[in-house]
């Protein structure tokens, strides 16, 4: 089984912004991210992912923006979100038929902080896709312990990715998928600020690397359900995954019309990617800053320089997801395959990408 590595550790570097100390979207200060990995028998892949803003010890809400690519999906409390321009909880992220055990568990997490004992109301943030393939999503195996531990697990630092937390089951662009993560710093007429992104891929499409196609059978990842081997002609097609979540953090002062602009970006993203935003995709991405309120927003003329950060990042973080994902066999004996690095660097090479996959690169 290949090593996992990130994208830059293959020498693919997406963009020409730097990234911050980690790639993560652990650079913004204060978001913290934590993940509970559920894995049982044969039937079980999925887990829980929490981004957990510190700056809520303190404030009762954030400034946030959301952007719908596609709506098929859920998002439990984004209506507030809209109504509202803001985030007043951590962002969860789980399968799809545990969004609800997982809401109810934040909940109970939120009302038993300080200073909230006479709390009537709570908005919740849970959103997720759709493990079913590699995971019996029926069996809705996210309790409250799981959700807590996530929460109360959640670090700084390069978070885990791959099949971790909320990715453990997913997959994209015919490969396997999970967690991945990245950030940018950009420069604005107020100096440096950092926009960090985390995503949840489970997506349709064909995977483009650096601009490159990588279709499945290019780089010898054959279709199948069962357990690894050949497959028949009678097999049956490979359900495609569907959705994606990215959450978009950012240290700039912008408040939630701003933020949705940059959500929405990170949305066009997926299709540097190589997303094919099928009818049956749930794609969002929802933004938040943790710049004190009192500061004056930043103004338009400086909005540009983020949106790039955006872009990158979220381009850089959906490759981490997938080149951090190992190959992973499931529910019925459905199998994911993991993107092979060393083909992906000889087509990447092929086609005249330089840098890809240089000796002893090191780096985040």
């Amino acid at each position: 089984m290949q090593e996992p590595r990130r994208a830059r550790q293959l020498g693919i570097v997406v963009g020409g912004l730097p990234a911050g100390v980690h790639n993560a979207i652990t650079d913004v200060a204060g978001v913290r991210v934590g993940h509970t990995t559920i894995v049982s028998g044969e039937t079980i892949r999925t887990g829980v992912t929490a981004v957990v803003p510190d700056q809520l010890l303190t404030r009762p809400a954030l400034p946030a923006g959301l952007s719908v690519g596609n709506g098929y999906g859920k998002i439990v409390g984004s209506t507030q979100v809209e109504e509202l321009g803001e985030i007043e909880t951590p962002v969860l992220l789980t399968a799809t038929l545990s969004t609800f055990r997982v809401a109810d568990a934040l909940v109970t997490y939120l009302l038993s902080m300080p200073g909230r004992e006479a709390a009537q109301s709570v908005n919740p943030v849970v959103a997720e896709t759709n493990d079913g393939f590699l995971s019996d999503i029926r069996a809705r195996p996210v309790t409250e312990e799981h959700v807590l531990a996530a929460l109360s697990g959640a670090t700084g630092g390069l978070p885990d990715e791959g099949c971790v937390g909320a990715g453990t089951g997913t997959g994209a662009l015919g490969f396997k998928a999970g967690i991945g993560t990245s950030s940018r710093v950009a420069t604005t007429s107020r100096g440096p600020a950092t926009v960090g992104v985390l995503v949840q891929s489970n997506f349709s499409g064909v995977l483009r690397v650096c601009g490159v196609p990588v279709p499945r059978e290019r780089v010898g990842v054959p279709v199948a359900r069962t357990a690894p081997g050949p497959v028949g002609p009678g097999a049956d097609a490979e359900h495609p995954g569907n959705s994606c979540v990215i959450v978009v953090a950012t240290d700039a002062r912008l408040d939630a019309r701003q933020l949705g602009r940059l959500a929405r970006r990170a949305i066009f993203a997926m299709g540097r990617v190589g997303s094919d935003f099928t009818s049956g995709s749930g794609d969002y991405a929802l933004a938040f800053a943790t710049a004190e309120v009192d500061l004056p927003v930043l103004p338009e003329s400086d909005v540009d320089p983020l949106f790039a950060a955006v872009l990158e990042a979220t381009e850089e973080a959906l490759l981490n997801s997938l080149f951090m994902a190992t190959t992973t066999v499931g529910f019925n004996g459905h199998v994911r395959y993991a993107v092979p690095h060393d083909r992906l660097l000889t087509l990447l090479r092929e086609h005249g990408v330089a840098g890809v996959g240089r000796s002893g690169y090191e780096g985040s």
